[in-house]
């Protein structure tokens, strides 16, 4: 048996950054993987292959709106899905190797095998060829991620009814898709399948996509996405998913309408990883999505346990996964003066792009908290003419009387990486000012934020202009 201070369960995002932590206070540490390579979902099947085709489409969608459309056009008809999905596999190639050479240069054991509790601090690790090894941790991380949720009535075949995961590996090249489900999974591929020619039907019973968002930036992505080709079915029950007699799947709708497509990929809703883990050994229990419940430094009800990543909920992200792991590392071996963000970004990668930070008009409204907004469009901005995105939009919420940030939402491309600006200015306290003060490059979109706030303190002065 050997003996350790940390065991890491996972080698996503949550569990590279807690046993890199640990290393680098010298704690022996492992890692235990099941799977055949590490990265976990979001090196594999999620973040960044769905944003690596997302990258690759937006460069071919982007030539249309720089007036190279006959470009795009030929590009589009010469490229095929699964010509997509090559590029994505030696993206994730690549990464494997980083993530791999990282952790062996922080000494980290690679275990590899499916682990499951024997007592609070040792795991039994079974390996693909039947060999049991058995591991002891004063600490133990858990970071098992999810997995995508697989209803029994749907009749998946992973090749014309897939899921996420399974929608990776497609040899399709369809003319046409139904995507089920209206969150950010669903609505990251239906928007870039429909930039890439793909006709998209997008079904959810759920009247309004991503109810977490700005109501604006929701209606702007939703008016978005219809003007892309993408076809809305929200607020829609449907009865059952078939087959039909030429292989094409059907989704059924009540009062006897159907909608027909070359595929169908499922999006509704992930699942915990905690299955093989025999957590009942110890006496740990799930929710029904197979979540683990933690304290604020992500301790489980034995407090030598920890959880981190998809597996504990929402948000669900990569980029708060790697700081819950950093974090419950830095807590298990008492690390002083850690500081946990309380400005989390969010980024969705649709076709446009939507990132938010700090709070909405909606909330605010329902705390009463008195707040002005400002906007930008890209159709401003010189840069927006340069790129073509015109469609886009930036919007600051500042207090009405302290003129504090309150929160940045955009829409547009590259919106992900502008928000950090916003970001750092709410981080840090700021005011709406800062963006009035400060020079930014010309021509570039960040520019958004000083037209933005000069709108909103224009507004102030002269609300009826």
């Amino acid at each position: 048996m050997r003996a350790y201070d940390l065991v890491v369960v996972g080698s996503g995002p949550a569990g590279q950054k807690a046993a890199v932590q640990a290393a680098k206070l010298s704690k022996r540490v492992a890692i235990i993987e099941r799977a055949r390579q590490l990265g976990g979902a979001s090196l594999n099947t999620g973040t960044l292959p769905s944003k690596t085709l997302k990258d690759t489409i937006e460069y071919v969608h982007g030539l249309r709106r720089r007036g190279l459309a006959q470009l795009g056009a030929a590009l589009t008809r010469q490229l095929t899905l699964p010509d997509l999905m090559t590029r994505k596999d030696q993206v994730i190639e690549t990464e494997v190797g980083v993530i791999t050479h990282q952790l062996q240069r922080n000494h980290i054991d690679i275990i590899p095998g499916t682990a499951a509790f024997l007592d609070p601090h040792t795991l039994s690790v079974t390996r693909s060829d039947g060999q049991i090894d058995q591991v002891r941790a004063s600490t133990i991380i858990l970071a098992t991620g999810s997995r995508p949720r697989r209803p029994s009535e749907i009749p998946f075949d992973d090749l014309i009814i897939c899921d996420s995961d399974s929608f990776l590996r497609t040899t399709m090249n369809p003319t046409s898709i139904i995507v089920i489900g209206g969150g950010v999974i669903g609505t990251e591929y239906a928007s870039m399948l429909a930039a890439f020619g793909i006709n998209v039907t997008l079904i959810d019973r759920r009247t309004q996509m991503l109810r977490f968002l700005d109501l604006e930036i929701a209606q702007a992505l939703e008016a978005q996405m219809q003007q892309n080709g993408v076809t809305m079915r929200l607020g829609q029950e449907y009865l059952d998913i078939s087959v039909d007699r030429t292989a094409r799947p059907t989704v059924h709708f009540q009062h006897g309408e159907a909608v027909t497509a070359d595929m169908l990929l499922y999006t509704m809703g992930r699942v915990g990883n905690i299955e093989a883990l025999n957590l009942g050994a110890i006496g740990l229990t799930t929710d029904q999505q197979g979540q683990l419940s933690v304290n604020a430094h992500y301790q489980t009800d034995l407090l030598h346990i920890y959880a981190t990543g998809d597996v504990i909920g929402f948000p669900a992200l990569a980029a708060t996964a790697m700081e819950q792991g950093r974090l419950a590392a830095c807590h298990a071996f008492q690390l002083p003066d850690t500081h946990k963000p309380n400005v989390i970004p969010y980024g969705i990668y649709s076709i446009p792009e939507v990132s938010m930070v700090g709070l909405h008009e909606e909330e605010l409204t329902a705390a009463n908290i008195p707040y002005a907004t400002g906007r930008a469009f890209f159709r401003e901005m010189a840069r927006g003419h340069i790129s073509g995105d015109l469609h886009g939009l930036l919007k600051v919420i500042f207090h009405r009387e302290t003129h504090a940030l309150l929160g940045v939402h955009i829409i547009g491309a590259g919106a992900t990486e502008l928000i950090h600006i916003g970001q750092s200015v709410l981080t840090y306290g700021g005011t709406v000012e800062y963006f009035v003060h400060n020079v930014f490059n010309y021509p570039t979109m960040a520019e958004c934020y000083r037209t933005a706030a000069l709108d909103g303190l224009n507004r102030l002065l002269h609300p009826h202009s």
